[in-house]
């Protein structure tokens, strides 16, 4: 059987009953799953998870892209997370069964169909991106809503589905496929935003940290607790306690410490053992001596 992963990150943290109605509209297609909702105010977002055969988890996704469009106006839209639109991303991840081309083919004929019956501008980014300029989301959100409605007038910036103009209430949609990523925040026992962003500046790897690394600093206003908030986008490369230390090794240089630490959505497993075999100091641990491991193997 064949299984893919979709994790759409919806601008949208706030309002309940718009989230559970986009959820609705992922639930009603048979055969896909809901893993996981994880709303944040602060950032007004919330990334879900859900699983399923390649076609109809792209037919959850179409429709979920579709509720968003109808109830989510940008124009409206405040938050601390870079976004370009209402369904500001859509990732795709091979779990099962599927390869990564596959999943590849799946993005470019969701982003097709979304710029073709929705009018909404889709880039493709990651392994789904057709221009090596667009493989990294960063370079895909430069401008953010408010930059990307002029300069996607721009030949460099059209998109690569859809009108080359901004949905006037969506926005635009970044697809694309990459292996399975952590989402990893870490608060600092400081209110001190530029701290947060000279954190993040080290350790990303557009700036010469981490390859596998991005980063941002902000501000979590409800708590006035600065954040660096991460995604780590091969975990196997760099471990969450490799990101945990370097960044509390850093905060130590401005006389700070770490707050707390939140993951945001699903985490592998196995992300996890490779920070307690760190913190542990265990030598020759091996994943299969976890019960749960073992009992699933049979």
């Amino acid at each position: 059987m064949k299984i893919v992963e979709c994790v759409p990150n919806f601008s949208e943290g706030c309002r309940m009953d718009v989230v559970e109605q986009i959820l609705g509209v992922i639930r009603s297609v048979e055969g896909v799953k809901i893993l996981d909702s994880s709303s944040d105010g602060s950032h007004n977002r919330t990334v879900v998870t859900f699983v399923g055969e390649p076609q109809g988890v792209k037919e959850a996704a179409f429709l979920a892209v579709e509720k968003a469009m109808e109830l989510i106006d940008m124009e409206n839209h405040q938050g601390e997370h870079p976004r370009i639109g209402a369904a500001d991303v859509i990732p795709f991840v091979p779990i099962s069964g599927v390869t990564m081309d596959e999943c590849v083919q799946l993005a470019r004929e969701l982003g097709q169909e979304i710029g073709e019956k929705l009018d909404i501008p889709v880039f493709l980014y990651e392994e789904a991106a057709v221009k090596a300029e667009r493989k990294n989301l960063a370079d895909v959100r430069r401008g953010e809503y408010e930059g990307l409605k002029e300069s996607i007038k721009q030949l460099e910036r059209c998109p690569d589905f859809g009108p080359a103009q901004m949905h006037p209430r969506a926005g635009a949609t970044a697809v694309g496929v990459r292996p399975p990523l952590v989402a990893y925040n870490i608060n600092l026992n400081t209110s001190d935003l530029e701290i947060a962003k000279a954190i993040a500046k080290t350790i990303r790897g557009s700036s010469g940290g981490y390859p596998s690394i991005k980063a941002l600093g902000v501000l979590i206003e409800e708590t006035n607790t600065a954040q660096v908030t991460i995604n780590v986008c091969n975990f196997r490369e760099v471990s969450l306690a490799r990101v945990f230390e370097t960044v509390k090794s850093e905060a130590e240089r401005f006389d700070v410490s770490i707050a707390g630490s939140e993951i945001i959505g699903l985490v592998p497993m196995e992300a996890l053992l490779d920070v307690a075999s760190f913190y542990l100091r265990m030598d020759g641990f091996q994943h299969d001596q976890v019960l749960e491991v073992r009992v699933s193997q049979g």
